[in-house]
């Protein structure tokens, strides 16, 4: 009769007999199930943790008897005491199979554990890290045996995790043989695999088992702000997030007077990939400070940012994106060092991941929103915009997928705005105007009070109120329209029209005041007709461009909207529709994904596969380039109304009464500012 015993993991529901005396981590390891260890089935490091189920389990055709795995032992039992179990655990490398057994691995013990991401959407991302931890003991030299400390490290990652091949750089070789003696021959690698190469690379030796974790960066690297978040490569767990600008603004502010500077300046490009590679090295040091980690334990890092920003971090001339055919350098994913990036911050040896880009105005940015949202998998078609100074647009379903880029400016985000400035503390983030009264009231980042609440002028002080952040300029411009303060073609009209003295005169046109504190030195706020146009700009281009996918997939309408970017999340979809940014859509159907970029950026750090995934899924999505494109110039003059000149939006109009206004009789021109004839 067999002595074997049946054992069930769960929740993979993988089984298997085993025979008395086989511990329950090595019963896992040969049924593949998905059970955590860094030291090698030592008791120190608490990974393989298991809670073991007693009773009948007619399912599992298993009788699960308390006796069904050995007692207790002394390692246990020192852990426990130093560290504690919680109450039913067991560590797998420790209890050891006396009978049939139901034995259930905890999420937190799962090699590829999966983590939700709210931020985005409701998300699971599963925790497959390119950069893992691997404890082991190495054999001392010997002098009949005359191998290198090199070669029997990677002997002993062969004998005790099935690590076929190992490869380190030469700074890495030069500090291996100290630290194996620190360590008293016991170590803790860091070992990175490439998702297209076999070979283990060792980046980091620590001695000893090291608990402290390692780390990773996943960057968007935008045109105006770069956005970081820390991210711990165990758990998955965004330990800090941060964000710096973009040094690059000073050589100009959209992408194409930065191709410009290059071509009108001898090394203008070198300039710039030294100023946006600094701002990383210092972006990386404060949050590692921000974290309580040192720096060297950042390990990994993955980029996503538009073609631009791409060569130019890659210290590559962008002068071939200002003019057609528009050609990247490269387009597919890069797998680099942190010493060939020249990032100082970092461990010489950490690895740095690049995304792949999906053509020559449509980036790697654009193929983190991809891998974020997954439009190709989407049963309906959503139109996914990722609102910036560079708009990203992807258009989709299970049948295709289609994506461009539009020039929207930097309005969206507060820059060429009067009274505009970035999201902090001050800057009015949203205001609603009564169509009656024609009064403003508003609320400002860092108050959650409206100005006409009481305690509100309390809770920002006397100046407090500062400006205009981009999410309060797109719903001023819009409350405008709304409130009958502004004509369909984007004109403000004078006090005589709109029956408000908050309608000013500014030279030859006028100008919505929305706040004024001029008088105790604080800033006069106001919308301009400026500012309208600046916003019309950019809306038309951003309108125009979904147009074009819209026509390339031969539809007039989308079943829904995701907004994403920086400031998606604060963006009204009612105000977004009023202005026009996106196409007619019921208003529940437009949705907020925040930053989609960083979201893929981190997905692609947490998981291995996801990169040999949105290298497959670019190559299959058709590009529409919107500067060669003669549609484009169509769209974009009609979507200068607001909310456009030709199409209907009835889904907006049925929800939102918009005044048919019209404020261009030159009787109504500012006094002493008539235009004078021939």
């Amino acid at each position: 009769m067999s002595t074997d015993h049946l054992v069930v993991f769960t929740p993979s529901g993988k089984r298997g007999r085993f025979p008395t005396g086989t511990p329950v981590l090595s019963a896992a390891r040969k049924l593949g199930v998905d059970l955590d260890s860094v030291c090698g089935g030592r008791g120190i490091c608490s990974k393989c943790q298991v809670a073991p189920a007693f009773g009948e389990f007619s399912k599992h055709g298993v009788s699960s008897r308390e006796d069904a795995l050995s007692d207790w032992n002394k390692v246990e039992a020192r852990y426990d005491e130093k560290r504690g179990l919680k109450p039913g655990r067991r560590l797998g490398c420790q209890a050891e199979i006396r009978g049939d057994v139901v034995i259930d691995v905890p999420a937190e013990s799962q090699v590829h554990r999966q983590i939700v991401r709210k931020a985005a959407s409701a998300r699971v991302i599963e925790m497959d890290p390119a950069t893992r931890l691997y404890f082991v003991e190495v054999q001392e030299p010997d002098m009949h045996e005359p191998s290198g400390d090199f070669e029997r490290l990677a002997a002993a990652l062969k004998r005790e995790w099935g690590i076929e091949r190992l490869e380190a750089d030469l700074s890495v070789m030069a500090g291996l043989q100290p630290i194996l003696r620190k360590g008293k021959w016991q170590v803790t690698a860091a070992l990175h695999r490439d998702h297209g190469a076999g070979a283990h690379r060792l980046t980091a030796l620590f001695p000893g088992l090291h608990e402290t974790g390692i780390y990773g960066l996943a960057i968007d690297l935008g045109s105006t702000t770069i956005a970081a978040h820390l991210t711990n490569l165990d758990t998955g767990e965004v330990v800090a997030s941060s964000g710096i600008m973009n040094p690059q603004i000073r050589f100009g502010e959209d992408l194409m007077s930065r191709v410009s500077y290059s071509m009108m300046n001898e090394g203008g490009a070198d300039e710039m990939t030294r100023a946006v590679r600094e701002a990383i090295d210092t972006l990386a040091l404060e949050i590692a400070k921000e974290a309580g980690i040192a720096a060297e334990l950042i390990v990994e890092t993955v980029f996503v940012c538009n073609p631009v920003m791409h060569h130019l971090l890659l210290g590559i001339d962008p002068v071939e994106l200002g003019q057609a055919p528009f050609a990247l350098a490269t387009s597919d994913a890069m797998h680099l060092t942190a010493r060939e990036l020249g990032l100082d911050a970092l461990r010489p040896t950490a690895q740095i991941y690049v995304l792949p880009c999906i053509a020559g105005h449509v980036g790697a940015d654009a193929a983190a929103v991809a891998l974020s949202e997954e439009p190709g998998k989407s049963d309906d078609l959503v139109l996914v915009v990722d609102v910036g100074t560079n708009a990203e647009i992807i258009l989709g379903d299970r049948s295709r997928v289609l994506a461009c880029s539009s020039p929207t400016g930097p309005a969206f985000e507060g820059a060429q705005i009067s009274s505009g400035q970035r999201a902090a503390a001050g800057a009015i983030e949203a205001i609603r105007i009564d169509p009656e009264t024609k009064e403003p009231r508003f609320r400002v980042i860092g108050c959650d009070l409206w100005s006409d609440e009481p305690g509100f002028h309390d809770a920002v002080g006397e100046n407090g109120i500062t400006g205009i952040c981009g999410s309060g300029i797109i719903e001023a411009v819009a409350e405008l329209r709304i409130a009958g303060l502004m004509d369909p073609s984007g004109l403000i009209g004078s006090p005589e029209q709109t029956g408000t003295s908050r309608s000013v005169a500014d030279g030859r046109t006028w100008q919505y005041m929305i706040w004024d504190a001029s008088e105790t030195g604080g800033p006069r706020i106001s919308v301009t007709q400026g500012d309208v146009r600046a916003i019309q700009l950019a809306k038309s281009a951003l309108y125009a461009g979904a147009r074009l996918l819209m026509d390339e997939r031969g539809v007039d309408k989308v079943d829904r909207v995701v907004l994403a970017g920086a400031f998606g999340a604060h963006i009204s979809p009612k105000h977004a529709m009023v202005l026009g940014m996106i196409p007619d859509v019921p208003l529940d159907k437009v949705t907020s994904a925040g930053n989609a970029a960083g979201t893929g950026a981190r997905i692609a750090l947490c998981n291995i596969s996801a990169r040999a995934e949105i290298e497959r899924v670019v190559r299959e999505i058709t590009k529409v380039e919107t500067a060669i494109e003669p549609r484009f110039q169509e769209h974009f003059v009609a979507a200068n109304a607001i909310p456009h000149k030709t199409d209907p939006f009835p889904e907006l109009r049925a929800v939102v009464d918009l005044p048919e206004t019209g404020f261009g009789a030159s009787s109504d021109r500012p006094a002493g500012r008539r235009r004078r004839r021939g």
